[in-house]
């Protein structure tokens, strides 16, 4: 991944094969043009996780057409998304960014690196949370 801080505190992203295959994977998985975004912001101002997500559904957009892998898979936004789908039906350009977000999760997930271990949960949330709940946390959260 390629980018540098220059003195006159200007940024060069260098476009790398590496970054050019991230974009291309994002862009194959979610079924997404990143480059139809034009950051308007509208998907974030509607997001009802925004204000609990370290990156915004508009700058993980970002991050994603730049092939800022790294911060995109230690971002904790992509699990705090909760698939509303609020920010597809905001977007102006029809940039489905849920797919986009979800995409993101998968690249993850198909590494083998769960984002949460259910064995771990206490006995007691086990029992009080809807079973329906549980399944659907294993289906976003685990490999």
């Amino acid at each position: 991944m390629g980018w540098e801080m220059n003195q006159d505190m200007s940024v060069r992203i260098n476009s790398d094969k590496e970054t050019r295959n991230f974009v291309a994977k994002v862009e194959r998985i979610s079924g997404q043009n990143l480059r139809a975004c034009y950051q308007c912001g509208k998907c974030s101002a509607g997001c009802p996780m925004a204000a609990y997500m370290d990156v915004l559904p508009n700058q993980i957009i970002r991050l994603a057409q730049f092939g800022f892998e790294e911060e995109l898979v230690r971002s904790e936004a992509i699990w705090t998304c909760v698939s509303c789908l609020t920010c597809n039906n905001r977007c102006p350009k029809g940039v489905k960014i849920a797919e986009v977000i979800e995409a993101v999760r998968q690249i993850v997930l198909r590494t083998r690196k769960d984002h949460m271990n259910f064995e771990k949960l206490p006995l007691g949330t086990l029992r009080n949370v809807p079973p329906i709940a549980l399944i659907g946390s294993m289906r976003k959260f685990t490999s």
